[in-house]
């Protein structure tokens, strides 16, 4: 594990997540987490949003890993992800816990919070839990514990969203993501998407990247290096779409300008939702640095 963190901190991703959960067996826990902690203050990660997934609440190492890792290296993290968050309440301790860690260490920085949503119970209540708190950043889907959760068929190695297109006509997971969505934007949070298990089937990611984002997902994790440049690719504008939505923001402001009031763009009239929407995709793209100068 050690020799990996310092190849995520210099790989293109947008977020680095030091996973305590899944990929750590229960008898290197302790150990996984003192080298969470040596990782983090000992490599620079100025350039990276950085969390860790601790273990499941309901485990008794979750408390652990939240207090050894914010106690002593909360300085370097942005946010945790809390795996299988099925009640509002989950949330709730974890605001608490971190908001006295906060105190006690005289902390500036206040840390966020992922809630991965990997259930039935988890959905049932996605949208309590999306207001429960205001650390937190983002709803994640989780496919692979959500299909265990619903008795759900296993089709592939890995459990992870591949070798789908042959037991359903469609996107199987449709409803589940796009309900987490829903409650996630209605309380201005991003969504992140479940990680693709086969990673050498890059087509077959690029497929479940589109569907994501043409859902209303921000992204989407990866497991596997060879990951990220496709989904960095899907989910950043294009300058295509830029280039689109520059025409949008400029007919509405030459509008506004003239007074006319109604917006039309070759022939078209532009509705007010598609002038957010292009807004929205302008601020993204300059985030991201992708506005030509």
């Amino acid at each position: 594990m050690e020799k990996m963190h310092p190849k995520a901190r210099d790989s293109a991703v947008d977020i680095v997540m030091f996973d305590l959960e899944d990929s750590v067996p229960v008898d290197q826990k302790e150990a996984a987490r003192a080298q969470v902690i040596q990782s983090l203050l000992s490599l620079d990660w100025r350039d990276k949003t950085v969390t860790f997934r601790c273990n499941a609440l309901d485990t008794p190492s979750a408390y652990r890993d939240l207090v050894d890792i914010v106690e002593n290296a909360g300085q370097i993290l942005d946010a945790v992800v809390i795996p299988k968050v099925n009640h509002p309440g989950d949330i709730h301790f974890v605001h608490r816990l971190l908001e006295g860690i906060e105190m006690n260490k005289s902390r500036l920085n206040r840390i966020g919070i992922e809630a991965s949503i990997e259930t039935a119970a988890g959905l049932e209540n996605v949208s309590y839990t999306a207001k429960s708190s205001n650390r937190l950043i983002s709803l994640v889907f989780g496919i692979a514990d959500y299909s265990t959760s619903i008795g759900a068929k296993l089709v592939s190695l890995s459990g992870h969203g591949e070798a789908e297109a042959g037991i359903y006509p469609g996107h199987r997971w449709h409803y589940p993501l796009s309900r987490i969505v829903m409650a996630a934007k209605a309380n201005g949070l991003l969504v992140m998407d479940a990680p693709y298990g086969n990673f050498k089937d890059l087509d077959g990611l690029r497929q479940s990247a589109v569907m994501a984002s043409a859902l209303g997902c921000d992204g989407k994790w990866v497991i596997h290096p060879d990951q990220i440049d496709v989904v960095n690719a899907v989910f950043s504008p294009s300058q295509e779409e830029i280039e689109r939505a520059r025409k949008v923001i400029e007919a509405y402001d030459a509008a506004v300008t003239s007074g006319s009031g109604a917006v039309s763009l070759g022939g078209s009239v532009v509705d007010s939702a598609t002038i957010r929407m292009a807004r929205q995709l302008w601020e993204q793209a300059k985030c991201l640095g992708l506005l030509k100068k």
